[in-house]
Formats: C-alpha cells, sequence, structure tokens
C-alpha cells in the first residue's frame, strides 16, 4: 500500500509550495561525513505493519544485499508481517533494506530519521531499525533531551553524556542480533528523528565529536535525569548497585516548577493501582536515603499489606520522583508532596542549566554529576 508522504507537518513554519526541497538541500549540507560507529535504534518493534519511506529514491534490497527495486521518494509503504518473512509493495523477502539516494531521510511510522532502515520479522512481529551514525543520532537526541536553546555549555554536557549512555547501551545488547537501543523515553533517551535536530544541537554535538566518559577505561553508565530537587542519589538507594561514579551530589534545580509537585490520591486510586489488598487504609514511608528520597513504601489494605522498594513506588503510583512526603486530607486523601523528576541519579538536566547559565563549562558539570571520570576518545568496535 502506498501514501504520498509530506514534510510539511515536520517544517510547518516553512511557507510555499516547493518549501521542502530547500529545508532538504539544507540538511544535506549539514550533515556530516560517515563515522564509524553505528548505532542500530529501534523504532517499532512487534508490530504487524509498519509505514516506511524516504524523502529521496530508495533502494530496496533483501537479506543478501541485491536489489530489488526502488521506491519513489515521498511516499510511504505498508511493510507487513506475512509468514516467512515481510511484504513490501510488490515484493516479499525475509527482510527489507530500504536505503535512500543522496542525502535522503528514511521515513519510520510517523517520522524522519536520517540513515537507513531495516525491516525485519521477530517472534512478536515486525521491528523496524534504524541504522544511523552516533554523531547524527545525537543531532536529534539533544533537542529530544533538552531545550535546545538552552546554554551550548549544558547541551555539551548533554551530548557526551548521551553519547556515553548509547555505546554503554550498544555494548550490553553485543549479542542482541536486531537493534542496539529504542526510542523509547522510559526506557532509552528520547529519539525523534531530524524534527529535534537544530543548529545549537549541531553545535553542541560537533564540538564534543567522538567523546565519552569512562571509569577506569570503561565507558560508564552516564545516566541523567530531569530534575533531583536539591540533590541528587547515590545509586545503591535507587537500584540497588554500586558504581563508585554515580555518587549523590548537591544539585541546583531547587527552584524549577517542574521539580516541586503534588499529587493527590484518593484510596479507591491507590487500590487501582496496588491490586491484591483490598481498599486503602494508609501509605507509610518507612525508610529514606539519607537526601529524603523514600526507598520502602508500606501500602496497608483491608486485606493486607505490600511493601514497595525503591523505584517500584515511582512506577507504581506514576510519580514523577521518590522524594515526596505523605499525608492525608479531611476526605482521607492522601497528599504526595515531593521534589524532582526523574531516579535523581547522574547528571540533573535542570542543574546543567543552572551551573551553565552561572558560567560553569561542560566538563565542570560533567564532572559535578560523575564522579571521578575521565573525557576518552571512542575507541571504535
Amino acid at each position: 500500500m502506498k501514501i504520498q508522504l509530506y514534510l510539511g507537518a515536520l517544517f510547518s513554519r516553512i511557507q510555499g509550495r516547493h518549501w521542502w526541497i530547500g529545508i532538504l538541500l539544507w540538511f544535506a549540507l549539514v550533515a556530516p561525513a560517515q563515522a564509524s560507529v553505528i548505532l542500530r535504534v529501534a523504532i517499532e518493534r512487534g508490530v504487524n505493519q509498519v509505514k516506511v519511506g524516504a524523502s529521496t529514491t530508495a533502494t530496496v534490497k533483501d537479506s543478501a544485499g541485491r536489489s530489488l527495486g526502488q521506491l519513489p521518494g515521498m511516499s510511504a509503504y505498508a511493510a507487513q508481517a506475512v509468514p516467512g518473512g515481510v511484504a513490501l509493495d510488490k515484493w516479499q523477502s525475509s527482510l527489507f533494506w530500504i536505503e535512500p539516494t543522496g542525502k535522503g531521510f528514511v521515513y519510520i511510522g510517523d517520522r524522519w530519521f536520517r540513515g537507513r532502515t531495516l525491516v525485519i520479522p521477530t517472534e512478536k512481529g515486525l521491528t523496524a531499525v534504524n541504522w544511523v551514525d552516533l554523531e547524527e543520532y545525537l543531532y536529534s537526541v539533544i533537542g529530544g533531551e533538552m531545550n535546545s536553546s538552552w546554554p551550548q555549555e549544558a547541551l555539551k554536557a548533554q551530548a557526551i553524556a548521551a553519547r556515553t549512555y548509547a555505546l554503554y547501551e550498544r555494548e550490553k545488547q553485543r549479542n542482541n542480533p536486531i537493534f542496539d537501543l529504542g526510542d523509547s523515553p522510559d526506557r532509552w533517551q528520547i529519539y525523534k528523528g531530524v524534527s529535534s535536530e537544530s543548529r545549537n544541537t549541531y553545535a553542541a554535538v560537533d564540538h564534543t565529536v567522538g567523546k565519552v566518559l569512562t571509569y577506569n577505561n570503561k565507558i560508564i553508565l552516564s545516566v541523567f535525569h530531569a530534575c533531583s530537587g536539591g540533590h541528587t542519589e547515590n545509586v545503591e538507594d535507587v537500584w540497588g548497585n554500586t558504581l563508585p561514579y554515580l555518587r549523590a551530589v548537591q544539585d541546583f534545580d531547587q527552584n524549577v516548577k517542574e521539580c516541586n509537585w503534588v499529587k493527590t490520591f484518593s484510596p479507591g486510586e491507590i487500590s487501582s493501582r496496588i491490586s491484591g489488598i483490598g481498599n486503602i487504609k494508609d501509605m507509610i514511608a518507612e525508610s529514606f536515603s539519607p537526601f529524603r528520597s523514600v526507598k520502602t513504601l508500606k501500602i496497608v489494605g483491608a486485606q493486607g499489606t505490600k511493601v514497595l522498594q525503591g523505584e517500584e513506588v515511582r512506577t507504581a503510583l506514576k510519580l514523577k520522583s521518590t522524594r515526596f512526603s505523605v499525608s492525608k486530607d479531611a476526605n482521607g486523601n492522601f497528599i504526595l508532596q515531593g521534589l524532582g523528576f526523574g531516579h535523581g541519579l547522574g547528571m540533573s538536566q535542570w542543574g546543567a542549566y543552572n551551573l551553565a547559565q552561572r558560567g560553569v563549562n561542560y566538563l565542570q558539570i560533567l564532572g559535578h554529576y560523575y564522579k571521578g571520570v575521565a573525557l576518552t576518545p571512542i575507541q571504535a568496535k
């Protein structure tokens, strides 16, 4: 099935009948030379069909790399799971590669990406994977994770943290034959494709190209979060394991609006999220980290008690953070008043913003949030 594609939704600020031609040419001019590190980013997973295409004429190849034909530019086609493989337009194969000509983009689902596309069947359905240069991937991620109008020093710190995290995940997924990481923000980094790129993200990535954070010559788990609410956490107080570089430090994000939150739950709302213990009678924060994040939360119901540990608390109740206090109002509702947004480990993005506003450079920002690390050139594998 063929669908005509337009880039208008992506660049709606540009007017004129052939506005997109200029945009494509502009992106082509700023695209870097091919680097040595390619990431495999799963954009769609376990689906029956996925829309794919390209902004320029694209070559379609099979599993052996043989060219099967071409797809015209600016058109989307539905790749569908069929017995034994994938069907795409008039072809059927065990998998398909879609490779745009020139500096064209690929279209997957409802977004545009750099690189090329692999569509491959798995036990749960089709997986569409964007094979993309690491630095080009970061052009998008930086704009997804931070506001691209933020100070360059904060964006540079984010670029190095995101590059390091991507390569850490790539190494962890070394035995995964299909992808290195995905695009789900609750599990990986925010990757929106070219829509979140800008001149500022190009500058931040290009200035730090090929640099990662290491500890004892190993790439670190460079996690980050929106804001901690005044103090980050030691990793063992959140995830249980100890890492020497993820240590609690003072943060600089207390006055950020999104880092101060209040959430009200009726007993019934909590019962719907915490099953098996009946109507909720009480909710008690039993233990805390040294910096007042809740480590264990006891929920008392009419039919039993459940104790949530660490990040289970945030996930089960869909909270911004685990740094909160619990009280009850006159109607028996539970009032949770909290600070922070995210797990509170590693770099605080709002903290990086405020430090950059004070004139702190990106190396100092990274050194503050990741202890004892070194800035190291990528060793391509």
